[in-house]
């Protein structure tokens, strides 16, 4: 009688979470990657300037524009996220 009854109760343990698991899908989700996002700032390296340059017998006024530098800065790394996709 008590091996039946310990037979009956240790089958109860290891079927019951086999009936925790079963259920309905509700939602289905994809994995994407999302790129860094950076940000740029100029600061200006040489002003603009004119010049005089002998060129071919003549003096001739040169304009040089300006050079800025350009710096980037990470705003925000590359990451996952979930998006919401048909289940299969």
């Amino acid at each position: 009688m008590k091996k039946t009854m310990f037979a009956a109760a240790a089958a109860m343990l290891f079927a019951a979470p086999a009936f925790a698991w079963e259920g309905q899908k509700v939602a289905c989700y994809d994995k994407h990657w999302v790129p860094a996002t950076y940000t740029t700032t100029h600061h200006l390296e040489m002003a603009a300037t004119y010049k005089w340059e002998h060129i071919d017998g003549q003096y001739v006024k040169v304009y040089y524009p300006p050079v800025y530098m350009e710096k980037t800065h990470l705003k925000k790394a590359g990451h996952y996220v979930l998006r919401q996709a048909p289940c299969n």
